[in-house]
């Protein structure tokens, strides 16, 4: 019989209270694949998106194994420790260790790089259960002697796939090579690049293996969508659909810190509060304009990839690729910013024609064709025809629900109007002129 609340899981009565205060009743499908697993002392590969609960998937059993293990944290050696490829989510995940831990007694502590770290040093010096951490920093407190592996129990590598985007895996090879043989091994990430796959096997023995989205898909709950436009005119273009108020919380991704501020500078010039975050951005700016969001002080977060990597906001209603990433996989990681927890969330990318061939390998990554909206006032048809020739003569433009449509001349062809308040797409039929 498949689990359908927490109380149905062998959670200790202080996880369980906790889990309850935090006003969750039904666990997630990771939640229920893995936790039951982990008590046992299994290894496990996940491969998840962030948003669907995997930090408690992990971070409950955690608790409840260094509980009954309870043993008083040495001065410098942390009892588990998790890995997190950014600032933001390191924080997160460390928020969520004092929430569900908040009835046990132990000890959860965050060290990430650009700031000080003396307060990090004197946590370690005091000894931590939990260690959460970004690689450089951790690397760094090892060197200066401030924290040792060798006595730890469980280790967690989380988002492995954009350990690797931001260049990591030396440091976590690194990393790897200071535990002690004897430990619970938890490895997630949301895509299984060659790399990804051979470190998880180098780590893992004998996994059990939980596959919540399928690797390199995207959700389901996402409406995706594809504007054909030139790139001058993409700025006027994200202008005009941000006056629509279905807007309501809103990223906006660009490749470059520079182009993120431009268009941060646009959308104020035409009061629409917006901020950037990028890697410029200091640490303390950056979660600014992350609370200034989730709290809607403003609509739009204008960010870049690596800025955005951990962003847990919830109720965003879209997101939009102002330029396509040149990594397609990155595409997965950003739209999955929106229809999290279970709601529907709407993607939108701006294509110009430099980024055609980004497009099509897009698509051939998330298995099928991406619907074009044309009825958009900048609509490009050099562009569009620029993208479809690039698909080669066998692959005719894809409108509509992502159906092919061959290309005889008077053949009634569906055409998609964009409508931000639908939950489904509305269609309109019209005759192809010759």
């Amino acid at each position: 019989m498949q689990t359908t609340k927490f109380t149905d899981l062998p959670l200790i009565e202080p996880l369980q209270k906790a889990v309850a205060e935090s006003g969750y009743t039904n666990p997630t499908p990771i939640q229920i694949q893995s936790i039951p697993h982990l008590l046992e002392g299994r290894d496990l590969l996940g491969s998840a998106q962030t948003g669907t609960g995997k930090t408690a998937a992990f971070a409950l059993p955690m608790l409840q194994t260094l509980y009954k293990n309870h043993r008083r944290p040495e001065p410098k050696h942390p009892r588990a420790l998790i890995l997190s490829p950014t600032r933001e989510l390191a924080i997160q995940i460390h928020e969520s260790f004092k929430t569900y831990g908040k009835h046990i007694r132990m000890r959860y502590s965050v060290i990430f790089g650009g700031v000080n770290q003396g307060p990090q040093t004197k946590e370690l010096a005091a000894g931590v259960d939990v260690l959460i951490a970004t690689p450089g920093r951790l690397l760094d407190l090892i060197q200066q002697k401030y924290v040792h592996l060798n006595k730890l129990e469980v280790f967690v590598l989380d988002e492995a796939d954009r350990m690797l985007d931001m260049g990591f895996l030396p440091d976590i090879r690194k990393i790897v090579q200071l535990l002690p043989a004897q430990r619970q091994n938890l490895f997630f990430s949301a895509t299984m690049p060659h790399d990804i796959k051979k470190l998880a096997d180098s780590l893992l023995t004998n996994p059990v293996r939980v596959e919540v989205n399928p690797v390199s898909s995207t959700a389901e709950m996402i409406e995706q969508s594809v504007m054909f436009v030139d790139k001058s005119k993409k700025r006027d273009l994200l202008r005009t659909l941000l006056k629509d108020k279905a807007f309501q919380r809103v990223i906006v991704f660009t490749r470059t810190k520079h182009g993120a501020n431009r268009v941060v500078e646009t959308l104020q010039k035409n009061q629409i509060p917006a901020e950037a975050i990028h890697g410029n951005k200091s640490q303390n700016a950056r979660q600014r304009a992350l609370e200034n969001l989730r709290e809607g002080r403003i609509r739009v977060l204008v960010a870049t990839d690596i800025a955005a990597r951990g962003i847990d906001i919830d109720n965003i209603t879209h997101v939009i690729n102002f330029e396509l990433p040149h990594e397609t996989e990155s595409y997965v990681h950003r739209i999955g910013r929106t229809a999290r927890a279970g709601q529907q969330g709407q993607a939108i990318a701006f294509c110009d024609a430099e980024e055609k061939s980004f497009l099509r390998e897009i698509e051939k990554l998330i298995g099928k064709s991406i619907p074009v909206i044309k009825d958009q006032p900048y609509h490009s048809e050099d562009v569009e025809k620029a993208a479809v020739m690039s698909k080669g003569k066998a692959k005719a433009i894809i409108e509509g629900r992502g159906e092919r449509e061959g290309g005889g001349g008077g053949k009634i062809q569906k055409r998609r109007r964009f409508n931000p308040r639908k939950k489904a797409p509305t269609f309109e039929k019209s005759a192809k002129k010759k």
